[in-house]
């Protein structure tokens, strides 16, 4: 059985999300995700929904088997936790591939990184951002 796990934020939930986990899970058997902790989201803007609302509506998702919120202090004990055989990583996230595969070894956790492709709009006003999104609700109630 193969174990793959994803990790992200996943704050206001969009196709997007949807497409990164769907095709996360198509690279193995079971999906485990990882929802970041809010106070661990360092590198964009603090998510508008709390950890455990984040989490619950990604394991809601027909692709994800479970999904769980990330340690307070290291992001690598739940992938020990996990032992995944594969670790997907989004297409946009910040995370280097090369050196998430380096900090894999040199704790012995042996898994593959891939990373998965984007999702194109499949319309003009398809917002598959939470950035664009929270934008356009300042916009439109403003």
């Amino acid at each position: 059985m193969t174990r793959v796990c994803a990790q992200g934020t996943f704050d206001v939930l969009h196709p997007g999300h949807v497409h990164y986990l769907e095709e996360a899970r198509s690279m193995g058997d079971t999906l485990h995700v990882i929802v970041a902790r809010s106070e661990n989201v360092t590198h964009k803007p603090d998510p508008i929904l709390d950890g455990r609302q984040r989490r619950d509506v990604v394991g809601a998702l027909d692709a994800v088997d479970e999904a769980r919120l990330g340690h307070p202090e290291d992001i690598f004990v739940p992938i020990e936790d996990i032992d995944p055989d594969v670790i997907a990583l989004g297409h946009d996230q910040h995370h280097d591939r090369d050196r998430i595969a380096g900090a894999l070894d040199d704790r012995g956790i042996d898994c593959e990184v891939r990373r998965c492709s984007g999702r194109s709009p499949t319309y003009d006003a398809e917002l598959l951002s939470t950035q664009a999104i929270i934008d356009r609700i300042i916009a439109e109630r403003n």
